[in-house]
């Protein structure tokens, strides 16, 4: 079993950054893709980025895309969200997710989120 653990939420102005963590326990996910998700009040949970498994390939939301960067550094056990030019409709609960394949179907473990909060 694998749990997955979020790091690094808070309350940040708009333009600002913020740095999610996500860290794995229980065994390697590095044979996994990592994925971030978010689900903002009142809305579905949405794809925000994913990471493959050798970390190369990188596939982002079009909202997000150019702000954004996912990493991942399997040694660690580890994956990153590096978030830059916040926006209030940034303002969500971000989730990591460990996953054989591309969006939430194929998720296979969630972490249990952290909530960003942007302030304009």
């Amino acid at each position: 079993q694998v749990q997955l653990v979020e790091s690094g939420g808070g309350l940040v102005q708009a333009g600002g950054s913020l740095r999610l963590s996500c860290k794995a326990s229980g065994r390697s996910v590095s044979s996994y893709h990592m994925e971030w998700f978010r689900q903002a009040p009142g809305k579905e949970r949405e794809f925000v980025a994913l990471i493959s498994w050798s970390a190369g390939t990188t596939i982002y939301a079009d909202s997000v895309k150019g702000r954004f960067t996912i990493s991942r550094d399997n040694k660690e056990n580890t994956g990153h969200l590096q978030m830059n030019s916040l926006k209030p409709e940034d303002t969500a609960v971000y989730y990591c997710a460990a996953a054989r394949g591309s969006g939430s179907s194929s998720v296979a473990y969630w972490g249990q989120g952290t909530q960003v909060t942007v302030s304009s």
